[in-house]
C-alpha cells in the first residue's frame, strides 16, 4: 500500500513559491532521488502546468538537471484537473472523483506517491499520510500558502537538515 506525501518547498511565514526561493544544489540532488524513487505524483492543473517545463530538453542545462528531468517524465502522474482535456506523457488526467482515484491508487502501488500543490492537497487531508514541509530561512509575507485551508492536527515525527539552509520537518496527521 503506498503512503501519501504533501511536501513543498515553504517559507518561513508558510509561503510557497518557486519564483521567489528554491533548492540548493544539495537539496536539489534530494528531490533528484526521491522523484526517481517515487510511485507516482497526483498533481492539481497549476502546479503540473509549471512542472510541465521539465518535458522539454534545454541544451543549457546542467547533468543535475537533466537527471531530474528524466526523473520527472519517467515518474507515473495523475493529474486532477476539470478544465484541461489532455495531459502530457506519462499522465493521466482526473476529471472527477480526486479522492476515489487516489484511495485507488494508495491500494494498488507501493511506496510513497506524492501530491503536489497546496489546494489539492487541502482536498485529500483525509487521505494523506506525511507531510513533509522543507523550510527556507526565507519570509514572503504573502502568496500561496503550503496549507489551503484549515490545518490539521499534526504531530511532529523528524526534522533533518538538508543542504546549507533547508531544513525537512516531517508531521503525521495527529
Amino acid at each position: 500500500m503506498a503512503r501519501l506525501v504533501f511536501g513543498m518547498n515553504v517559507s518561513l511565514d508558510g509561503y510557497v513559491d518557486y519564483d521567489k526561493f528554491g533548492p540548493d544544489a544539495v537539496l536539489f540532488r534530494h528531490f533528484i532521488e526521491q522523484v526517481g524513487g517515487s510511485a507516482g505524483s497526483v498533481y492539481g492543473r497549476r502546479l503540473y502546468e509549471i512542472m510541465r517545463y521539465w518535458e522539454q530538453d534545454d541544451p543549457d542545462w546542467t547533468p543535475d538537471l537533466r537527471e531530474f528531468a528524466a526523473a520527472w517524465r519517467a515518474e507515473p502522474k495523475w493529474v486532477v484537473s476539470r478544465t484541461l482535456t489532455s495531459v502530457g506523457p506519462n499522465a493521466t488526467l482526473v476529471a472527477d472523483d480526486a479522492e476515489g482515484t487516489v484511495q485507488r491508487l494508495k491500494q494498488e502501488l507501493e511506496g510513497e506517491l506524492y501530491v503536489g500543490g497546496p489546494v489539492l492537497a487541502h482536498a485529500l487531508t483525509g487521505l494523506i499520510d506525511e507531510y513533509r514541509l522543507c523550510l527556507h530561512p526565507v519570509v514572503l509575507g504573502g502568496g500561496d500558502p503550503f496549507f489551503a485551508g484549515p490545518r490539521p492536527p499534526l504531530r511532529l515525527v523528524t526534522h533533518r537538515r538538508i543542504g546549507g539552509e533547508a531544513i525537512e520537518l516531517t508531521y503525521v496527521p495527529a
